[in-house]
Parts: C-alpha cells; sequence; structure tokens
C-alpha cells in the first residue's frame, strides 16, 4: 500500500511538473495563419516606427523557450526588444509547417531554431539570423544578444545615422 501511495504522489508531481512546462512553453501556435499575423504585425510595425522580429521555431524547442525567457527577464534586453520590434513567434512544428511563409523568407528554417526574421516596416526581409552565433555554454549571451538587437534596429536602419 505505502507502494502505491508513493507512486500516485510520484505520477502526481510529475504531471503537476510537465503541465507547468507546456503552459510556459505555448509561445507558438501551430493553428494560427501566420500570413496574416505577419501582415498585421508589420502594419503595426510601421504605425510605430519600429520592425518586425519573427521568432521561429516552435513548443518543442527548448532553446526557443529559454531564448523568449531570457530576453523577458532581463530588463536591458526586453527594453531593447520592446523599443524596436514586434515580436512574431512562427510556427514550425508537424501540426504546421508553414512552409510558404519559410519560402517567403527564403527558407530560413535551414539555420535551425530558433531563426530570427527581420522584416522592415514594409515587409520586405531585411536580415536572417542564425540564432548559434548568439549562444554561449549552455545559454545565449547577453552582450551577443544586445549586439544583434542593435546591429537591426530601427536607429541602425535609419540613413540619417550615416552621414557623409
Amino acid at each position: 500500500m505505502k507502494r502505491m501511495v508513493l507512486g500516485v504522489v510520484f505520477l502526481l508531481a510529475v504531471s503537476i511538473a510537465k503541465a507547468g512546462v507546456s503552459d510556459s512553453a505555448k509561445l507558438y501556435n501551430p493553428s494560427a495563419n501566420a500570413t496574416d499575423d505577419i501582415a498585421a504585425a508589420v502594419k503595426q510595425a510601421k504605425q510605430e516606427n519600429k520592425l518586425v522580429l519573427i521568432q521561429a521555431g516552435g513548443n518543442w524547442c527548448g532553446w526557443c523557450i529559454r531564448f523568449n525567457k531570457f530576453v523577458h527577464e532581463d530588463a536591458q534586453l526586453d527594453s531593447a526588444v520592446k523599443a524596436n520590434y514586434i515580436v512574431y513567434h512562427l510556427n514550425y512544428s508537424p501540426e504546421n509547417r508553414n512552409a510558404e511563409v519559410f519560402k517567403k523568407y527564403g527558407y530560413a528554417q535551414r539555420f535551425g531554431f530558433p531563426v530570427f526574421i527581420i522584416l522592415d516596416a514594409k515587409g520586405n526581409r531585411i536580415h536572417t539570423q542564425n540564432s548559434a552565433y548568439l549562444e554561449e555554454g549552455k545559454g545565449y549571451s547577453k552582450k551577443k544578444v544586445l549586439e544583434f538587437f542593435g546591429q537591426w534596429s530601427v536607429a541602425a536602419m535609419d540613413p540619417k545615422n550615416y552621414k557623409d
């Protein structure tokens, strides 16, 4: 009887732990219409004088979840994102690979996940970033991520900042 109670407690603890992980890992919506969502993000970016940062990946991707958490838990990184980007999480999973969207943006999935696609306020792809270059150890480098955000910011893309 003691073993059975311990077994039930163990299974309950595992279920609760899994529920917590999956609830926090719902960044990506496999049933979303990515084309429409990205068009809305572009429209919003134009209105707010920002760029669109597409983080492509899936709820299955530990590095995708880790990046999102890393950025939002750091005030400086979070501020840089909010100041420059409208963020969209583009799903790539067996349920929906968004093949046409990935084709439109140059097959960014070739870099693995997450992969970042930056669009200007007209919806043109201006950069694709392999996230491996932002990693450090078992996580991400704040310095590298800040540099990436800075190099592909609204100010960095403004011709007025480059006077002859």
